[in-house]
């Protein structure tokens, strides 16, 4: 079929070695539809609905108990998630999908209610702003426990054995988790990088965890199936940085010749959203200094998602909340078709209603 400007989106995209059918990713979004921490019949469900997206990232996936903290939550640290994930992988493939699974640490946005009482950690001892969610429902953050280098060196390793575990799950690649105030970025931003050894301080040693899990991660599996989520505007949990235009630029080169099957950005086009669009916007700045596909999200519809890859700002675009109410969401952009609109009351509420129940086109 021949492809116009106009259907830009359903072109087909080389991410690292893997072929996607069209540009129109599935975002990671957090659902708590786990049943004690393993993928269920459900959540295959959920995401065998959405197959016909280019590529699915899954929902935030804790890498190790320590890096858990959201109640209901999947994990790919034990062999009983790991055949969960195969099952819901087994199930999308069949269907014709593609899913990456997304790296999670949450560090200081985690709770101590998950951890026997034990304290989080983080780069700093600074406790953010808010409440985390915990399973009777939610509790303000806690100060969490500053990291001592050797511990660092050990997360590093569960981000590779996690990563070897999502290979033998069946999943197509994963997205390391560097955004959104969780562990990678609590390192990458001044806010709340207050250390003064070797992880802190300069841009080149705030860099150095998230350097040293895309090497660790890459090494583990293939970078060609690794691919790395940033928010450098992200305002939310107290996150910000002094110069996030100089800190990204330098992010973008340092990571250019991995060689990474993408790197994906968050960052608002709209106002009122988290991922504050009030602020320069970076993804340009990225764009200009990363060498390899760029995928970004932050409420896109088709036209600005169709505007967006046509002037080269990005190869291909992720939806959010248009994925949780649309499983045919490719199909619907196709046609123009109308959206269903998401039940917000259901994002993170236990049972199929707001989860498998949106009816597709063909419904």
């Amino acid at each position: 079929m021949t492809t116009t400007d106009d259907d830009i989106l359903f072109r087909p995209l080389l991410v690292g070695d893997l072929t996607l059918p069209n540009r129109i990713v599935m975002a990671p979004l957090t659902r708590a539809r786990a049943t004690d921490r393993v993928p269920n019949a459900m959540m295959a469900d959920y995401y065998t609905q959405r197959a016909s997206a280019g590529l699915i990232v899954t929902e935030a996936t804790a890498i190790s108990a320590q890096g858990f903290g959201w109640h209901d939550a999947p994990g790919i640290y034990t062999p009983e998630h790991v055949a969960g994930w195969k099952m819901v992988n087994d199930r999308v493939h069949a269907a014709g999908g593609r899913m990456f699974l997304q790296l999670w640490h949450m560090g200081r946005l985690s709770h101590p209610d998950y951890h026997d009482g034990r304290p989080t950690v983080a780069p700093s001892p600074l406790a953010a702003p808010g409440d985390a969610h915990v399973p009777t429902g939610k509790k303000p953050f806690t100060v969490p426990r500053a990291l001592t280098i050797p511990e660092i060196a050990q997360i590093v390793n569960d981000y590779a054995e996690a990563a070897r575990k999502a290979r033998d799950a069946g999943f197509d690649g994963v997205e390391i988790h560097g955004a959104n105030g969780y562990l990678i970025d609590e390192f990458l931003r001044t806010a709340t990088n207050h250390r003064t050894d070797e992880y802190g301080g300069s841009i080149p040693n705030r860099l150095r965890f998230l350097l040293e899990v895309v090497t660790a991660v890459s090494e583990a599996w293939s970078p060609q199936r690794t691919g790395l989520r940033l928010s450098p505007t992200m305002n939310g949990y107290g996150m910000e940085d002094a110069d996030p235009a100089a800190l990204y630029r330098e992010a973008a080169e340092a990571l250019s010749p991995f060689g990474l099957a993408y790197l994906h950005t968050a960052e608002s086009i709209r106002p009122g959203r988290i991922y504050n669009p009030d602020a320069e916007r970076i993804t340009p700045i990225i764009r200009q200094h990363y060498d390899g596909v760029l995928i970004t999200n932050g409420g896109y519809d088709k036209q600005t998602a169709t505007k967006a890859i046509q002037s080269g700002e990005a190869d291909a675009i992720a939806f959010g909340q248009p994925f949780i109410a649309n499983p045919d969401l490719p199909e619907r952009l196709r046609r123009n078709a109308p959206l269903n609109t998401p039940d917000l009351a259901t994002y993170y509420s236990p049972g199929s209603k707001g989860y498998v129940d949106y009816p597709a086109l063909a419904d």
